[in-house]
């Protein structure tokens, strides 16, 4: 609904992070087909959308998450608190605390892999509709969907819109719980920022399970702004996505109040007040798990979305692609996340779904009967 590049919804920016460590094993076994569709895209673009830092998970000892993560990662990735402070003293640790080291860890280039795949998309045939709001999505063998700019008709259609796509799916009776939330996304200044003559980055960290943080901080080297590393608390306000930027004046900012706190006990070397702060869209489900399903009722609508917790009639081809899971002609609504690093899986499990094909990876943690009482009478 907006001119491209924006930054209205959640996948702008320049730069998110990607990993091996995950608490949960759905998401682990998917990262490495992950990687490997990156890969593809960039040697197809011909361009670099990451860079290998590497990832500190810190954590109270024998914290759930923190286990999981250690699981998918190995017991050898095990850092103390002397081998921390040797490897990354920027890093501090505490009584109680261990850190990880994921090795595969790192910055995704966020604007360049859109950019990146919008290209390479239109190369193979794709058409990309910008500037045209969604009105109403007819439901039937075909598709009808209506925007500000025109009627396309399609007998299958994907719907990846975030934010709004809780308000997209009321009128086909799917109540289905989403939660918005608006995310302050702060940058900190480094009391002595490194140079940038040498060409290195620092690690990127996730803090999980401390008590003062309880959803999480997450941060990553200086490399957007000079001098300023990008720390975010993994959590925010509810929000109407339409609304999000009319916060009252004077509101209290107990995020921004929690993470200068988190940065004077483990991050001594960045000042404790932010620099920037801007803002993102998350869309959160209860069990902070992502919805990539059929619509339970018409099943040529499939639906992506909650990913911040963790045209035409003729039958669909693949195009000859390293991404071979995108699909034409088909109408796909289709705009990422914060599940950002896991975008190239999440297209492919679209696709596959929307195909009738059997899912390369089980998409039984994501569907959306796991949430009782979603289906309603159409309006």
């Amino acid at each position: 609904q907006f001119i491209l590049p924006h930054s209205r919804g959640s996948s702008h920016g320049q730069s998110r992070i990607t990993r091996s460590a995950y608490p949960r094993a759905p998401y682990a076994r998917m990262m490495p087909d992950s990687f490997r569709l990156w890969q593809r895209l960039e040697a197809e673009a011909g361009t670099s959308l990451y860079r290998r830092t590497g990832l500190v998970v810190l954590g109270p000892a024998g914290d759930p998450e923190l286990e999981g993560c250690r699981r998918s990662l190995g017991a050898d990735k095990v850092l103390d608190a002397s081998m921390l402070a040797r490897r990354f003293p920027s890093l501090r640790l505490h009584a109680g605390e261990v850190a990880m080291w994921d090795g595969t860890g790192g910055v995704l280039f966020a604007d360049r892999a859109l950019r990146a795949v919008q290209d390479v998309f239109r190369r193979h045939g794709g058409t990309l509709r910008d500037g045209e709001k969604v009105l109403r999505i007819e439901p039937g063998a075909v598709l009808t969907v209506t925007t500000t700019a025109g009627v396309y008709r399609a007998p299958r259609l994907i719907i990846a819109a975030g934010a709004w796509t809780g308000a997209l799916m009321a009128p086909l009776g799917l109540c289905l719980p989403l939660q918005p939330l608006r995310i302050d996304v702060c940058y900190w200044r480094e009391k002595e920022p490194g140079s940038p003559s040498t060409g290195r980055a620092g690690p990127c960290f996730m803090a999980l399970g401390l008590s003062r943080a309880p959803h999480g901080v997450y941060g990553l080297p200086a490399l957007e702004y000079p001098g300023l590393v990008k720390v975010c608390y993994h959590h925010g306000s509810p929000t109407d996505p339409e609304e999000r930027d009319r916060a009252p004046p004077g509101a209290p900012c107990p995020n921004i109040a929690l993470l200068s706190s988190f940065i004077s006990s483990y991050l001594p070397g960045l000042e404790p007040r932010p620099a920037v702060v801007e803002t993102c869209l998350y869309t959160n489900t209860p069990d902070e798990d992502f919805i990539l399903d059929r619509h339970p009722k018409f099943s040529n609508i499939i639906i992506g979305a909650g990913f911040s917790g963790r045209r035409g009639h003729p039958a669909p081809q693949r195009w000859p692609g390293p991404w071979g899971w995108l699909c034409l002609p088909q109408l796909s609504l289709l705009p990422a996340g914060h599940g950002f690093k896991l975008a190239p899986v999440v297209g492919k499990l679209l696709c596959e779904l929307s195909l009738g094909e059997e899912p390369s990876h089980s998409t039984a943690p994501f569907a959306i009967t796991r949430f009782p009482g979603v289906l309603r009478a159409a309006l």
